[in-house]
């Protein structure tokens, strides 16, 4: 056992108020926050369509970019894709029609492919954002359009978690979405430790925070412990710990 017990967590989120959060939430449930940021932001300058009938934001840094550019939704049905990106809606002074109950592309495409047939929806987001929301859209019959607000890279200098868990000295890993998976194995390849980090991951207790990003974790050799019912990182943190937390308290 090392000297220090307390649970060692990996924690992806970016360089920003996010990573804070993260990090005072893993202290306040007793762990140390590994934080080694997998996702910068780099926006695109680009808006959001005015003239839709619904528009669809999915996450908390597409509503602040979009807020900037002092974007208006109209008339638009406003969609939010989970509580933290309604939240921001809020707080940036707009006000959120739809919330899916469940937080997901799938989730929104559910509650909205009733209602959009012949209409147009505005979807905006990164780069990488999943295709099941467009094509699940226009399946229903919607008229789509896709704004690209920001670019989701890697930072430079990432990988540290990549490296203590190639030394068996990680005890829980937080993946938030497909690209945490993604560019954590992109950190470990540059650093050389790509199989020992894998290795070292699948003797910790691994979270995704939803069903893709545990199908991208588990197709690259991952073996994923927990995924919360809920899409939210606070649920997933706190089912990780309590996971991790018997094997290194004994």
């Amino acid at each position: 056992m090392r000297e220090n017990p307390r649970l060692q967590v990996a924690v992806f989120r970016p360089d920003d108020e996010r990573k804070a959060e993260a990090v005072e939430l893993l202290e306040a449930l007793g762990a140390d926050p590994v934080a080694d940021p997998m996702l910068s932001v780099e926006p695109t300058g680009s808006r959001p369509r005015s003239d839709a009938d619904y528009v669809v934001l999915t996450s908390k840094t597409g509503v602040e970019l979009a807020a900037e550019v002092d974007w208006s939704p109209d008339d638009a049905t406003v969609c939010a894709i989970g509580r933290s990106t309604a939240d921001a809606f809020e707080a940036a002074g707009y006000t959120v029609d739809l919330i899916p109950e469940e937080y997901s592309s799938t989730g929104l495409v559910d509650t909205l492919e009733d209602r959009v047939a012949g209409r147009r929806v505005e979807v905006a987001r990164s780069d990488h954002g999943s295709d099941v929301l467009t094509d699940g859209l226009e399946a229903a019959g919607a008229y789509v359009h896709e704004t690209i607000l920001y670019r989701l890279v890697r930072p430079e200098g990432s990988g540290e978690s990549a490296e203590l868990a190639a030394e068996s000295e990680l005890d829980a890993a937080l993946f938030t979405s497909s690209l945490t998976v993604s560019h954590f194995l992109a950190a470990a390849d540059v650093r050389g430790v790509r199989r020992e980090a894998v290795q070292g991951l699948n003797d910790a207790v691994v979270g995704a925070i939803g069903a893709p990003t545990r199908r991208t974790a588990e197709n690259a050799g991952l073996s994923v412990d927990v995924v919360p019912e809920t899409a939210d990182f606070e649920t997933l943190a706190t089912a990780v710990v309590e996971d991790a937390a018997p094997t290194y308290y004994e």
